[in-house]
């Protein structure tokens, strides 16, 4: 078990697929002992690709690696005692089910609240505990086209185009973790344990953000491919062989950036003399921009505007990301040793502290049901114990 600020709080996750158990990844890798209770069919990201060696559903190792695991189906009378045991000890529950679930089963907030009064209620779902769609499904791509990110995605005149990475799941996970980070800090100060509700559409529109203030300004926002919408030149733009990244959203760095380009014409120019009228003038800007960037390699541009101090850098494939020396000293590429699939690596912790390592061998997701016999011998032997 990893050494973390959160070491000694322990989690009970209900959750399945990613945004529950993304959170609760989080969690682990801040030191907390995450127990992993699935029903004995399993979590369905189980059946998720890629599939490594042995069977081994490279989704569930991403986002399980260090938990532990014990299956328990929650409609049978043996096993919510074993649950209600494991509640005694337990500092957080979390669950991602849809609103009602755990009510039905005698487990929602206020039961449990009423029994244990300490313990941390998280839940994550797609528009969360009230509200008119709260009974609704969703899943990542549902969140993202009803919260607005869709709309803004992709280039004008194109099909819907969903983010690349799961953002609905993502946002609601790291949402929630924040949510239970707070009320471990308010339990402290009160003794009492709180519900954190989080709704992956709610989670949407907060990281809309500068889309929402513009839309009250007047400024109605959609698609424009990979520029920025209030600043420039803030793009991608070609080069002699292929495209880089150039972020520039003030005026001194402006002109830096056409005194490096040796494009002093452009600085002078009235139709680039503040963000506004850059912005207005935007594709004008990048073609002129683009006339000198083509006329060597990127990678020669990027070691020019660095030495200069402006923002710039590649479009990496996966394949760069994974290899990149900077990547590797931020130890953001770890390894589990797993005993079926073998040696695999994952992606690592963004969160850095100073007073705790950041171990490049990390703990296996775990089994079904994989530490059912410990975990039941630690019931029988512990006397009821939370971190208070």
């Amino acid at each position: 078990m990893i050494q973390g600020p959160l070491s000694g709080i322990t989690v009970l996750d209900l959750t399945r697929v990613l945004a529950g158990p993304f959170c609760t990844l989080t969690l682990a890798d801040l030191g907390a002992r995450v127990i992993k209770i699935e029903h004995p069919d399993g979590d369905m990201a189980r059946q998720l690709g890629p599939i490594l060696d042995g069977g081994v559903s490279g989704y569930t190792l991403s986002v399980n690696r260090g938990k532990e695991g014990i299956a328990l189906d929650l409609k049978r009378d043996e096993d919510v005692a074993i649950f209600h045991r494991l509640l005694a000890r337990a500092d957080v529950v979390v669950e991602n089910y849809r609103p009602g679930v755990m009510e039905k089963l005698g487990l929602g907030w206020e039961a449990l609240h009423a029994r244990y009064p300490s313990l941390i209620y998280a839940a994550t779902s797609g528009f969360g505990h009230t509200g008119p769609y709260a009974e609704y499904a969703a899943f990542d791509l549902v969140a993202q086209g009803m919260g607005g990110v869709m709309s803004l995605t992709g280039h004008p005149g194109n099909p819907p185009t969903r983010v690349g990475v799961s953002i609905g799941d993502i946002a609601a996970a790291l949402y929630t973790a924040v949510g239970i980070n707070a009320a471990l800090v308010h339990r402290l100060k009160t003794g009492e344990g709180i519900k954190v509700d989080v709704a992956m559409l709610d989670c949407q529109v907060a990281i809309s953000e500068n889309a929402i203030a513009r839309f009250f300004a007047g400024d109605i926002p959609g698609p424009i491919g990979a520029r920025h919408p209030t600043a420039a030149p803030f793009d991608a733009f070609p080069t002699q062989d292929g495209y880089m990244i150039i972020a520039s959203a003030d005026d001194g760095g402006f002109r830096r950036l056409c005194a490096t380009l040796d494009r002093r014409d452009l600085a002078d120019d009235p139709r680039f003399a503040n963000v506004r009228l850059r912005v207005a003038n935007h594709q004008v800007l990048k073609d002129e921009l683009a006339k000198t960037l083509m006329l060597r390699p990127g990678a020669e541009w990027i070691a020019i505007l660095r030495d200069a101090g402006l923002p710039c850098g590649p479009i990496n494939t996966i394949a760069d990301v994974v290899a990149d020396p900077q990547v590797a000293a931020r130890n953001m590429i770890v390894e589990v040793d797993d005993p079926l699939a073998g040696k695999v690596r994952l992606f690592g912790c963004p969160i850095k502290m100073s007073a705790f390592d950041d171990p490049h061998v990390r703990a296996t997701a775990p089994a079904l049901d994989g530490d059912r016999a410990r975990i039941l011998a630690e019931l029988e032997s512990d006397e009821p114990q939370r971190t208070p």
